[in-house]
Parts: structure tokens; sequence; C-alpha cells
């Protein structure tokens, strides 16, 4: 009985730090999604046109670039924990700064602030995660990072909700004489005030400590968190993973024959480009401003976005509980005809809609069915298309480029973020019923271009994922050639 006391024990002290570095997760949700509730009321107040209104929103993305490039860096040179309470002081001065802005060129700046705490928590707090994780829960602990952003983004959109409730309106005055928009940004000080304190008191990572020379220390953070029999391998994996780490930033190039780069580095790309164009992220920072403009109030605009985002968390759990059981492949290809057909309803509603005072106005049911159709969306995409791209690129580069080749697929993701972000205004106003038709017509292409090139990488080692395979059974030949062959 001791020893399974001793190993509940331990797990709960290792899930208890996975959580706590979650939080970094559930800010990078909870400030990406904000900005969903007080979109219109910026437009109002500051009188914007939907071209500065994408930027606005979008202007965040371009901090989260540069903060996921210079995170790995800056927690390589100073540690885990530092970054950790870096990325929490950019999330509440962002949130306060959001709050109190003057005018659109303020909001963008701190926007960017806080984009630059979104890029630092979307690198560090998977990577502390995984640091500190036994390896026979790596990848049930690594989910927790994709399950906090979308509680994250749920967070946010109730907030957002509440706020609005309680004053009457996001544009109405609320505590202190400030209208609730903007207590929808401070809000988000509070959580980032927590994850900053209880940073703090968080072991270092001891692949850190261990880069610095401190084995000492960093055996005894694993005796604390792992079971006692661990401890010595855990050790030679992180110096193994080092000298690999070393080998590769030697030896690692992602050029190739196919337009200049490898192959499978454009799989990578196109996965990541594909994730953004299909409008996700139109849904999360938008959808209040949308359901005001096809006839329902901005109370239940706000609910409704609730709702979707409640419909994102419970379907990320599906994801994390069919992806080793059903594999990579047949998820991606179900959620690409999900989406397709999802957003094609979601067209074809708007077709229909009739022009009021210049807004667009979906006659009897077509509201209900865009409704229910954004839904399906949300379904379709966060069961596959959302955690499973982060589960594929970090599978298919194989170690010599894999930290380069991640940089440039997360580079190439939240561009196309941004281009999506910054656009769907302007689209919008063009026309709803093209811009949900271009969508659909990417989500569709995506499910091509996953059953022609995106190998399936279930239950294969990271190294075998370096070509292409053929759909079919390749996974298990391999696996038993690579067995025999080590045999």
């Amino acid at each position: 009985m001791a020893p399974t006391s001793t190993s509940t024990s331990t797990n709960g002290r290792v899930i208890g730090l996975a959580l706590a570095g979650a939080l970094g997760g559930f800010l990078f949700g909870f400030d990406s999604s904000v900005i969903n509730g007080a979109v219109s009321s910026i437009e109002e107040d500051f009188n914007l046109t939907s071209t500065f209104t994408g930027i606005a929103v979008a202007s965040a993305l371009l901090g989260c670039a540069a903060g996921a490039y210079i995170a790995g860096r800056l927690a390589d040179r100073y540690g885990r924990i530092p970054v950790m309470v870096i990325g929490a002081i950019l999330f509440f001065v962002s949130a306060i700064g959001s709050g109190l802005v003057f005018g659109v060129v303020d909001l963008i700046v701190w926007r960017l602030i806080g984009g630059l705490g979104i890029g630092i928590a979307s690198v560090i707090s998977p990577a502390y995660i995984a640091e500190i994780s036994p390896r026979k829960l790596r990848g049930r602990l690594a989910s927790l990072q994709q399950l906090a952003i979308t509680v994250g983004i749920f967070a946010a959109l109730l907030s957002d909700t509440v706020f609005a409730e309680l004053a009457g309106g996001a544009n109405e005055p609320f505590w202190f004489g400030l209208d609730a928009w903007r207590w929808m940004f401070m809000a988000e000080a509070l959580p980032a005030a927590v994850y900053g304190l209880i940073a703090l008191r968080l072991p270092e990572s001891p692949r850190f400590l261990i880069l610095k020379d401190k084995e000492k220390e960093a055996r005894e953070v694993f005796a604390r968190i792992w079971p006692s029999d661990d401890v010595d391998r855990g050790i030679r994996d992180i110096y193994t993973s080092i000298e690999n780490d070393r080998l590769a930033e030697r030896t690692g190039t992602l050029r190739g024959d196919f337009f200049g780069l490898k192959k499978i580095v454009w799989i990578g790309i196109i996965l990541s480009v594909f994730q953004q164009f299909v409008g996700i992220n139109v849904i999360f920072y938008y959808s209040t401003t949308l359901w005001q403009a096809v006839g329902f109030d901005e109370s239940n605009s706000l609910i409704y976005s609730v709702i979707t985002s409640v419909t994102n968390v419970l379907v990320t759990l599906i994801a994390i509980a069919l992806v080793d059981r059903i594999g990579r492949r047949p998820i991606l290809l179900t959620g690409s005809i999900g989406m397709a057909l999802s957003l094609g309803a979601m067209a074809l509603a708007f077709s229909q809609a009739d022009v009021v005072d210049g807004e667009p106005s979906l006659p009897g049911s077509w509201g209900l069915v865009a409704l229910i159709a954004a839904n399906v969306f949300v379904v379709a995409f966060g069961a596959s298309w959302g955690p499973l791209v982060w589960v594929l690129l970090g599978e298919i580069f194989p170690n010599s480029i894999r930290a380069k080749a991640l940089g440039v697929a997360a580079m190439a993701q939240w561009i196309a973020n941004f281009a999506v972000t910054v656009s769907f205004p302007p689209l919008s106003t063009f026309s709803l019923t093209f811009t949900y038709g271009m969508y659909a017509f990417f989500a569709a292409l995506s499910f091509f271009f996953v059953f022609k090139l995106v190998p399936e990488t279930n239950g294969m080692s990271l190294e075998e994922a370096d070509t292409l395979l053929p759909p079919k059974g390749s996974a298990k030949k391999k696996a038993a050639a690579a067995t025999t062959k080590g045999k």
C-alpha cells in the first residue's frame, strides 16, 4: 500500500505544478478573447472604421509573434520562473492600460504589450509542464495547456457578459464612472497578479538547472515531485536531450529542395496556416459583434458567445481523450468535413440576410441556422484542428530541426491569425456570405491537404516522421521495422 500512497502523492504534486504552470495558458486565452465584448463600444467611442477596428483587435497578435520569438532565449538565459513572472507583469500592465485608454493608438500599444505576454505564455507554460512531468504523465499533463487556453477564453467571455449585464450595457458607466467595456479589460489584472505570485513559489525547471550546471538543485526538485526510481533516469534524459539539442544547432537545417525548404517543414507551415484560415478566431474575437449585426441584442449576443466558449472547452476534452486512440489523420479529416459543412451553412444563412439601416438582418429561422452552424463549427474545430495541429507540430519534425521548424511554423500561425483577424471587419462589410464562403473553401481544401500529404504519427517515434509516409499502415510497419533493426 505504501508505494501506491507515495505514487498518488507524487502525482498530486506534479499535477499541482502543471496546473500552476498552465495558468499562463489561461491568461493566453483570456487576453486574446477579452476584447470580444468590447469591440462594438470601442468602435463607437473612438469612431473607428472597420479597418482600424481590425487593426486594434489584431494588434495583440504581432506582440504574440515577438513574445514567442524571445521567450525561449530569455528562458534559457534567466530561467523559466523569471520569464513566467515577466509574462504576468506584461498581462497585468496590458490589462490596466487597455482599460484606461484615451484612443485607438494607445489601445494598440497596450494590446501589443499583452500580445508579448501571450507569446511568452505560449512557449514557457508548455515547456515548463513538459520539463517537470514524469514521462508516464507527460502527454496528459501537456494537454492542460490547451485546456487552460479554452477555459481562459470562456472566463473572458463570461466576465464580459457579467460586466455588460451589471452595467446595463458594455458602453454604460460602471464602477468609478468607467464604462463597463473598460472593466472587461481590467478584470484580467486579477488572474495576472495571481499567476505572478504563484510563479514565484514554483520550483525552477530541472532542465534549466542542469543547463546551468546545478545538478544538485535539479535532483532536489525531482526528489520532491517524482518517484525516487525515476530521478536518475530523468537526469540522464535531460543530459541526452541537451546534447542532442547542441548537435542539432550545429547540423540541423531547414533548407531543402522543395521551394527552398524541406517538404516536412512546408507541411508544418501549411498546417498552421490552415488552422487559422478557416476563421476560428473570428468566432472568438468578433462573435458578439457578429450576433448583434444579425439581430440579437447585446445581452443575448454575449450569452451566445459564452455558450460557444463552453462548447470549445468540452470538445477539447474529447480531442484529448481520442487523439491516441483514433490517430491524428482520421480526426483531422473528420474535422475538415465538419468545418466545411458548418461554414457553408453560415454562408448560406447570410446570403438570405436583409439589409436594415446598413446592417444585415437574418429573417425567419435563418438566425437560428447561423447560430447552430457557428457552434457546430466550433465543435468540429475544437475536437480536431484546434489541439491536433499542435500535437502534429511536436511530432512531425525530426530532432535535428525540431526547434527551428517549430519556430517557423508558430510564426506562420501568428501571421495567418493576424491576417484573418485584421481582414474580417472590412470583408464582413463587403459580404458576410463571401467571407464565410471563403473560410468554408479553406476548410474543404484542408481535407485534401491532410488526405494527400500529412503523415500519421500515432505510435511512431519522432525521428520516423522525418519522411512523408504512405497514408495506410506505414506507422505500424515502420515501428515494427525499427524494433526489428534495434534487436
